[in-house]
């Protein structure tokens, strides 16, 4: 890494770095400053989210198109913006010798393991392998709302016509069934979760003022963790909190290595973070109904299983369309410098991973996606992380099912090792597959699709 970092170090990018953040934090208040009159009330477009989840469509297609309205209000600023930062990235790629953006930001992220073309072979398995199973479920989608297309805003609706799941009234409850829930997975993952408690290092409560999202951090001194959220009563929350609480096992795991370098927060490979969260939400799944200690009754815990694993196989697609998208945008960047081009293979690459979505009269919102996603302003290229450790998660939850303890036992090692080994090492200690392929893809997908065929006929 640090030999990666001298060679790329060139004095004269210091200044476009900088730039580079200002450009960032710009597209931040663009969008921040988004808001609408809905109910009459001033809302941000965040708080207009709930409405996608109202069994009520005519309201849902209201939100929905207020939002989208508003949005391609800013289409002139944000191209403008991009123009910018697509120039500033070329310049950081041509003062380091290297013949694109693209490879700049390979050796930026310390990629050793992988090449941009292990990243289209991905793509091209999730073309193969996800897609048509991914129409299945938003053809079965459609045919429980009713409805003769399937738009934009009947995605996040139960389609069940049920109310969204609420597991939790007050933030207290959601800390203690979740330890309770770590308690019955592992004794020791679980001695770090209550040391979380103890010490007052859960802040997941949302309230005025409080900034958004949901993150954890290593407090490193100390050698503990820290969790930082918005819960407010959805299952979202739940799965939040497991996510984090996997983030915050990584760092206390990775704290039995001597030496900051083999176990700092921002040294240690997201591709690899991100198994050690996801694989959480999976190994806990088991403990959702309140008979295991968890929220819900077993129906409404199979109805959030269900839900979290065609969500997760819905995800590989559009983590495709993102990926491709900047791939694409960096190789050609006299094209992309156009924005009329940038919406043209949006829309392209949008509608081959993700054709049963109509947006048909919605052809401008369609096409300026790549505007509402904050990685391509902000962390460009950091994307695919999610989609490979989703694979990696899967594979360790195959294993837990098989021997739950020697599945754990792999994880924490895993988890132990740090940065002391390279990316697909970490993976195989965690005993799964660094892959790309579809084999490996496709045994994944059908595991999960067992799973919800097993769920609904319980």
């Amino acid at each position: 890494n640090m030999r990666s970092e001298a060679e790329l170090f060139h004095e004269d990018n210091l200044p476009l770095l900088a730039e580079e953040k200002n450009l960032a934090a710009e597209y931040g208040k663009i969008v921040g400053s988004q808001s609408v009159t809905w109910d009459g009330e001033e809302v941000t477009l965040a708080q207009l989210d709930p409405v996608a989840l109202e069994q009520d469509r005519t309201r849902r297609q209201q939100a929905w198109e207020m939002a989208a309205a508003r949005r391609l209000g800013d289409r002139q600023p944000l191209n403008d913006l991009w123009g910018r930062l697509l120039a500033l990235h070329r310049k950081l790629a041509v003062n380091s010798g290297l013949p694109d953006y693209r490879a700049y930001r390979w050796r930026q992220l310390y990629r050793f393991d992988y090449t941009p073309e292990d990243c289209e072979s991905f793509h091209a398995a999730i073309e193969e392998v996800v897609v048509p199973v991914a129409s299945r479920i938003y053809a079965e989608r459609k045919a429980k709302l009713g409805v003769d297309r399937l738009h934009p805003w009947d995605l996040a609706v139960e389609s069940s016509g049920k109310p969204p799941l609420r597991p939790f009234d007050d933030v207290s409850v959601l800390i203690e069934r979740v330890g309770a829930m770590f308690r019955r997975l592992d004794p020791g993952l679980a001695d770090y979760y209550d040391v979380m408690q103890r010490e007052g290092l859960l802040d997941l409560a949302n309230r005025p003022n409080k900034a958004p999202s949901a993150w954890c951090t290593s407090l490193a001194a100390a050698r503990k963790s820290y969790i930082f959220m918005n819960a407010v009563g959805l299952h979202e929350d739940v799965m939040t909190l497991l996510h984090e609480a996997g983030h915050g096992f990584h760092w206390c795991e990775a704290y039995q290595q001597p030496y900051y370098q083999q176990r700092g927060l921002e040294l240690l490979p997201i591709e690899f973070v991100e198994v050690a969260s996801t694989t959480m939400e999976y190994l806990n799944a088991q403990f959702l109904p309140e008979s295991n200690g968890g929220f819900y009754t077993e129906e409404d815990a199979a109805r959030a299983r269900i839900e979290h694993l065609q969500g997760a196989i819905l995800f590989w697609p559009y983590m495709a369309v993102v990926d491709s998208f900047q791939h694409w945008a960096y190789t050609h960047p006299e094209d992309a410098a156009d924005p009329a081009n940038c919406d043209g293979m949006w829309a392209e690459l949008y509608t081959r991973y993700i054709p049963d979505v109509d947006w048909n009269g919605l052809e401008d919102v369609l096409a300026t996606g790549w505007q509402r996603k904050v990685h391509i302003f902000d962390v460009p290229f950091y994307y695919i992380e999610y989609g490979l450790a989703q694979l990696g998660a899967i594979q360790i939850w195959r294993n837990s099912l098989e021997d739950q303890g020697k599945a754990l036992s792999q994880y924490r090692h895993a988890l132990s090792l740090g940065i002391t080994v390279p990316l697909p090492e970490l993976f195989s200690a965690a005993g799964a597959k660094f892959a790309f392929d579809a084999g490996t893809l496709r045994d994944a997908v059908s595991l999960m699709q067992k799973t919800v065929r097993e769920l609904e006929t319980a």
